[in-house]
């Protein structure tokens, strides 16, 4: 599960841009994404970007969110279900 820190889709974008990452059309979609969906799973992100734009693929939808962990806009909480 993902948790961002209430930061909307331009602050995201912004943070990305000051840790010098180039905003490409796939980056600013996955930031909306993410933006609009606090508190959902990475897959369900995957999900949701696969739907708006079925080009991007897996692995640049969870580099993204790497990303944005390591500058610290969205923390990572793993869960685990306990039956």
């Amino acid at each position: 599960m993902l948790t961002k820190y209430t930061m909307s889709n331009e602050q995201i974008i912004t943070a990305l841009k000051d840790s010098g990452m180039r905003i490409t059309k796939q980056r600013r979609l996955v930031a909306g994404v993410i933006a609009e969906n606090d508190g959902a799973s990475c897959k369900d992100i995957c999900c949701s970007v696969k739907k708006r734009d079925r080009s991007i693929g897996t692995a640049t939808v969870y580099r993204m969110i790497k990303a944005l962990e390591d500058i610290g806009v969205i923390e990572r909480i793993d869960i685990i279900k306990l039956n």
